[in-house]
C-alpha cells in the first residue's frame, strides 16, 4: 500500500493514474474524503498537513509514501518533517519526495528543510528534483495562449529543458515500488532537450493551426500582467523571480538521469503539446 499526497496536482494525479494502471494498491488523503470518489481499488482517507491528528491513520499499513509540498505550506519543519517522522514510526519503509532543482543549495526554499530532514535520518528515501514543468503551458500560461495567442513571460532568450509531469510520476513510481536501488538517492531530472520559448510558440502554432507568438515580457510588465489576473503579491514575486532566472540559463541544463531511470527517452515539450492540444482550443 502506498500513501499518495497531492493527488489532485499534475504530478500526483499522474502518479495515481500509473499506480492504477499497474494495479498497485494506494491510498490518497483529502480534507473532506466524503467529497472524493476513489478509483477502483483505491482508498481515500482524511488528511491535512495542518492537522497532525490525521497523520498516523493516513499512513497506517502503508509501506511507502509519495510526498509533495502543498504550495500554501512554507513552514515545512512543523508540517512535512513531522509527518515524515510519524510515517517512519508507523512502519513506512520508503518516502519519495518531489523537491525542486537547486533546493539542496538554497536554504530559503521550503523544500530544502525537507531534504535535510530526510538525509539526517535512515536512508529510506528518494529525492526527485525536477526542473521546469511542461504543464506550465496548460496552467500558468493557458489563458495567455487561448485569449491573447501568445506566451508572455520575462524569460528573454533563455532556453528551458521542459520536463513532463508524467515522466516525473513514472520515476516516482519506480522509486516507490523498487526500493533498494533508489534508497538514499537524489536525482535531478530534466527534459531531453533545451528549447526556447520561440520554439515552444512554433510548436503550439503548428499543433493548433493558428499563430502563437512569444513576447518577452519586462519585469514590470509581467508584474502588472499577473496582478491584473488578481494573483496574490507573494505568488507574483515568486513567479517573476522564477521566470527571470530563465534568462540566465537556470533551467537549460539537460541531464540523462531521467532517461536512465525510465529506460526510455523522456517526453518532449512537443509531445506534451500534441497530447494536450484540447487545452488551448478556443471556445
Amino acid at each position: 500500500m502506498i500513501f499518495v499526497t497531492g493527488a489532485s496536482g499534475n504530478v500526483g494525479q499522474a502518479v495515481v493514474d500509473q499506480l492504477s494502471r499497474g494495479q498497485i494498491p494506494y491510498r490518497t488523503g483529502a480534507r473532506r474524503p466524503d467529497t472524493i470518489s476513489p478509483s477502483p481499488g483505491a482508498e481515500v482517507v482524511a488528511f491535512d498537513f495542518l492537522n497532525p491528528d490525521t497523520y498516523q491513520p493516513a499512513v497506517a499499513g502503508c509501506e511507502a509514501v509519495f510526498l509533495l509540498r502543498p504550495p500554501a505550506i512554507s513552514n515545512t519543519k512543523q508540517t512535512l518533517n513531522v509527518f515524515i517522522e510519524v510515517a517512519r514510526e508507523a512502519g513506512v519503509k520508503q518516502v519519495v519526495f518531489v523537491s525542486v532543482a537547486g533546493a539542496a543549495d538554497q536554504p530559503w526554499v521550503p523544500h530544502h528543510a525537507v531534504e535535510q530532514h530526510l538525509k539526517n535520518g535512515p536512508p529510506s528515501w528518494t529525492i526527485l528534483r525536477p526542473g521546469f514543468f511542461a504543464q506550465n503551458l496548460g496552467d500558468a500560461y493557458r489563458d495567455d495562449i487561448v485569449n491573447d495567442h501568445r506566451l508572455y513571460v520575462p524569460a528573454g532568450e533563455g532556453n528551458v529543458a521542459f520536463i513532463d509531469a508524467r515522466d516525473i510520476a513514472a520515476a516516482a513510481v519506480i522509486a516507490l515500488t523498487d526500493l533498494t536501488p533508489h534508497a538514499g538517492q537524489s536525482y535531478t531530472l530534466t527534459g531531453p532537450q533545451a528549447v526556447s520559448f520561440n520554439d515552444v510558440a512554433n510548436s503550439l502554432t503548428q499543433e493548433l493551426n493558428r499563430p502563437i507568438r512569444y513576447e518577452a515580457a519586462s519585469l514590470l510588465g509581467y508584474v502588472r500582467h499577473l496582478r491584473k489576473r488578481h494573483m496574490p503579491w507573494g505568488q507574483v514575486v515568486v513567479q517573476t523571480i522564477l521566470h527571470r532566472g530563465l534568462c540566465y540559463g537556470e533551467a537549460e541544463e539537460v541531464t540523462d538521469t531521467l532517461g536512465n531511470l525510465l529506460g526510455r527517452s523522456p517526453l518532449t515539450i512537443a509531445d506534451y503539446i500534441r497530447d494536450h492540444r484540447d487545452l488551448w482550443l478556443q471556445p
